[in-house]
């Protein structure tokens, strides 16, 4: 029998797997990958042959996009537990299958396996809900546990950094791999652990994140309206690996505007320059995010969404879908 985790590569699904593990130690095979491979259950079927009993975990990524290699798995006679927060599509009735999929704007992934494990390790939930820039109850559940601000930001702080982390259009992007950065962390029931006994790994993932975004603060939005704004970053490491956090930040900063960042891509489209792109819902509206990068074949959550390829000729039609959904609320 073999045990498989599969996992989103940003600081949710990192979490989310941690506090499974910290709970249930297994010997697992890792299938993760930078934050935008999210068919990883097209990548286990396709390099392994499920067999009867064999356990799959999968963590924060959508079953909408997986749904064709979760019923191959489901039929191998595999078991499979499955947590994530985004479109799920139509869920399987499966007596192999344990689904926890909540899509409230409010929650993630972490947040869902800290409800599971009632809190056991609950310190990293509130990691990834930092992450995931779900501050609201990141703070909510800080405050109920009496920390103080210093640890309050260390928490903020290493949440940020590990979703900054997971950025990128290949490994060779990131600072750490998620695998890597995942057998680090697990091996501490408590980040403020981690914290103190990696300060290399942290140190790293910090000054890198301050040094990425300062470049990013510098540049100003290409197009803005009350409602909307996008930013188009180049074609570079740091743009790539920033693309997600900015647009949290930017969120941050304007709670009511939506926000889309197009970072250009290496590959081009019949000799013109293509996007990937990252949309933000306003921090004080967390929905439409999904429903706008759908529109142009991309996907992800209310309150955040991303699309893979944007072609230029498209970017026009991009911003006025942006604006649009926003004015409408």
């Amino acid at each position: 029998m073999a045990t498989y985790d599969l996992f989103n590569g940003d600081a949710d699904g990192i979490c989310a797997l941690i506090q499974l593990r910290l709970a249930e130690p297994k010997d697992s095979i890792l299938v993760t990958g930078i934050k935008r491979d999210i068919k990883l259950l097209k990548n286990l079927t396709e390099q392994a042959t499920l067999q009867v009993d064999d356990e799959v975990t999968v963590l924060d990524v959508s079953m909408a996009k997986n749904t064709e290699y979760l019923n191959i798995a489901l039929e191998s006679g595999a078991r499979v537990f499955y947590a994530d927060h985004h479109q799920s599509g139509d869920i399987p009735e499966h007596q192999n299958l344990t689904a926890l999929v909540n899509t409230a704007s409010n929650t993630c992934t972490a947040l869902i396996i800290n409800a599971y494990l009632k809190g056991a390790y609950k310190e990293w939930a509130i990691v990834a809900a930092f992450g995931d820039n779900i501050t609201a109850v990141a703070e909510q559940m800080c405050a109920k546990a009496q920390y103080s601000e210093k640890q309050i930001n260390q928490l903020r702080q290493l949440g940020i950094c590990m979703n900054y982390n997971g950025y990128g259009t290949s490994l060779d992007d990131l600072f750490y791999t998620p695998a890597e950065l995942y057998r680090t962390a697990v091996q501490y029931s408590s980040p403020f652990q981690f914290i103190k006994e990696q300060s290399e790994v942290f140190t790293t993932l910090v000054n890198g994140y301050d040094e990425d975004m300062a470049k990013a603060f510098a540049i100003k939005p290409a197009h803005q309206s009350e409602t909307a704004a996008l930013f188009i970053l180049p074609c570079e490491r740091w743009a790539r690996r920033v693309s997600g956090v900015a647009g949290n930040e930017f969120a941050n900063q304007s709670p009511n505007r939506a926000n889309a960042i197009l970072t250009k891509r290496e590959e081009k489209i019949d000799n013109e320059v293509s996007y990937q792109v990252s949309i933000r819902a306003p921090k004080n509206n967390l929905v439409g995010a999904d429903v706008i990068a759908n529109q142009f074949g991309g996907g992800g959550r209310k309150g955040a969404a991303g699309i893979d390829i944007l072609p230029a000729e498209l970017k026009n039609s991009f911003w006025e879908a942006l604006q649009v959904k926003n004015e409408k609320g």
